[in-house]
């Protein structure tokens, strides 16, 4: 039976090519890391707040993987996170998340509520968080 193959054959060029959105684009991939942007500004202006290196390190490793999986090569990802402007882009993000949260530079305990806030409510940036009050 030949009508089998010639239907798959004509199924796979007739289905839209799979195409990646640029990795910087990709909601996961930078949902992730702004949420690391923004744990990395709180721990870094809060005195009460340390970042979970080993967990940050576990959530990068997960967010590599699944940029693999999903497509990207390898190169392409050590690019974008290696990448000073990708990096610059993230923590300006960063920063504008926080002060929509009401955090103000050079004002400690607005970093330490966002922080607080987050680990109670159990989020991404929370987990990457410890509080040592």
């Amino acid at each position: 039976m030949k009508l089998i193959p010639m239907t798959l054959v004509a199924l796979m060029l007739s289905a839209p090519a799979f195409a990646l959105v640029p990795i910087n684009q990709e909601k996961t991939i930078n949902g992730t890391l702004l949420s690391g942007f923004i744990a990395d500004a709180i721990a870094d202006n809060c005195p009460t707040m340390q970042p979970r290196k080993l967990r940050a390190l576990n959530e990068l490793l997960k967010l590599r993987d699944y940029a693999l999986r999903v497509g990207y090569s390898a190169a392409e990802v050590r690019a974008f996170v290696e990448s000073p402007t990708e990096k610059a882009r993230g923590k300006a993000e960063a920063a504008a998340w926080l002060a929509r949260k009401g955090a103000v530079p050079g004002q400690a305990e607005a970093y330490c509520a966002a922080g607080e806030a987050e680990i109670a409510n159990g989020s991404l940036i929370g987990t990457l968080l410890r509080s040592t009050r």
